[in-house]
């Protein structure tokens, strides 16, 4: 106990701070599945490590953006890095800076890629994409073949390497505030015509228009496409676009919540993402042993704090992949291989606040891509008190004292645990936190300062 100082009544808080981690299963959550036994692939799967976890820890469900709504990683990740009052800024700009394409202020920018497409009467259906590795000398050399027609509407492709994805630019546009022509849900829906989303997005978005059809057009005469279908591969006929938008005046993770965070990354969005928050990141391309995959990626973790991180983001990205094989065996297996890299976290939680959640629900069954289904959550560390709570799952996890937690409560949730919130009848920052700070602006000495006039 630090003594009561001078005139005081109280003694002095003690400094117990403690580092948080948010270990993200993506796409963890599902729905009750007749094969499993009408279990989901989490309550099907032999998990010790997060059974155990569940029993010492407070569970309920993590339902990012209320009931119904299905999240995508990128909106779930951005609440939950308490970034919910935020704008966005397009995930085609974190893609680009997660693959070292550099992006400026004032250009829109979208995520585009070619694809292989079959004529339904006046309209288009996107039948499939570029093949990883056969595919991408032809890919690589038709996007250079598109520079230009879109260079005639101020526009500029940056090719990713592979799959014939690329980075579309138009400088000088200001915010690509456009929706997708991707149709993403190929089944049922058509080759999309971009929308201006508000009214000074009009010119940008016709003119995207007009450079998508000739882009087009270019595609259907290209001698590479031509020379395809004479070797009997389909031709890559169509560029579709998606997630746009633009650098935007975000504030970094430090400036907004006072604290370093870092994180350990597996894809190129989530190292785009820490290098937009000003985050520092450690990158592991996936290893095919998902337990040892993720028990690396928690030795990173602990690193990390030790170079001084307070909050650290770890993320696999296996059980999001398993779900959408739509096979939920693979899931539950997917789950009981990741369970087996979890054995060091309770020694971790003794001494950091450790969640444990997914970003959304990815069901290994039906025809959908995310859904709002609820996943499950455990938070663990020295100040948590265990609930009743004695299995990992959707229906255990029902009856935790946490209830349901919002993706934007993610942040203040594990700052109380972790013995810094932010306490809401004092103001030491100009933006409103939630996150006591580690280093508040502190008043100089000895700095001459004229009077106010």
């Amino acid at each position: 106990m630090i003594p009561a100082g001078y005139g005081e009544d109280q003694p002095r808080l003690e400094d117990d701070r403690l580092p948080m981690i948010l270990l993200v299963l993506d796409g963890l959550g599902d729905r009750a599945i007749p094969e499993l036994g009408g279990k989901t692939p989490s309550e099907a799967a032999n998990t010790p490590n997060l059974d155990r976890l569940a029993a010492a820890g407070m569970n309920g469900w993590h339902i990012p953006f209320g009931w119904g709504r299905a999240p995508s990683s990128e909106w779930a990740h951005w609440a939950m890095f308490g970034y919910a009052d935020e704008p966005f800024p397009g995930r085609a700009v974190l893609e680009a800076l997660g693959s070292g394409v550099a992006v400026t202020d004032g250009e829109g920018v979208l995520y585009a890629a070619l694809r292989t497409s079959r004529v339904a009467g006046d309209r288009l259906l996107v039948t499939g994409r570029a093949e990883r590795g056969p595919d991408d000398a032809d890919a690589n050399a038709l996007l250079d073949e598109l520079q230009g027609p879109l260079q005639n509407h101020g526009m500029a492709l940056q090719s990713l390497g592979s799959r014939g994805q690329a980075i579309l630019k138009i400088p000088g546009s200001g915010f690509a505030s456009v929706t997708d022509s991707d149709p993403f849900f190929e089944t049922f829906h058509y080759w999309l015509k971009p929308l201006a989303i508000d009214p000074g997005a009009a010119r940008l978005t016709a003119n995207l228009n007009a450079a998508l059809h000739a882009v087009r057009a270019r595609l259907l005469a290209s001698p590479t496409n031509a020379r395809r279908r004479t070797e009997g591969r389909p031709a890559l006929d169509v560029l579709t676009t998606k997630w746009a938008g633009g650098r935007l005046p975000t504030p970094s993770f430090l400036s907004l919540h006072g604290i370093r965070g870092a994180a350990v990354t597996d894809a190129t969005f989530y190292r785009g993402l820490a290098e937009y928050l000003g985050m520092p990141f450690v990158h592991l391309k996936p290893a095919s042993d998902p337990g040892a995959d993720v028990a690396r990626r928690l030795d990173c973790a602990r690193q990390l704090i030790a170079d001084g991180a307070r909050f650290v983001h770890v993320h696999t990205k296996a059980t999001d992949e398993a779900g959408h094989t739509k096979n939920p065996f693979a899931k539950r297996d997917v789950l009981e291989a990741i369970d087996a890299g979890l054995a060091a976290l309770p020694e971790m939680a003794q001494s950091a606040v450790i969640a444990i959640t997914g970003d959304h629900a990815t069901p290994s069954v039906n025809g959908v891509m995310h859904t709002g289904d609820p996943t499950p959550l455990v938070v663990i560390g020295p100040t948590v008190r265990a609930d009743p709570v004695r299995q990992f799952g959707e229906s255990f996890a029902a009856g935790g004292w946490l209830k349901t937690v919002a993706a934007r409560d993610f942040m203040p949730l594990l700052a109380s645990f972790a013995n810094r919130p932010m306490f809401m009848g004092h103001r030491l920052t100009a933006r409103a936190g939630v996150v006591l700070p580690d280093e508040p602006v502190p008043m100089p000495l000895g700095e001459p300062h004229p009077p106010a006039s």
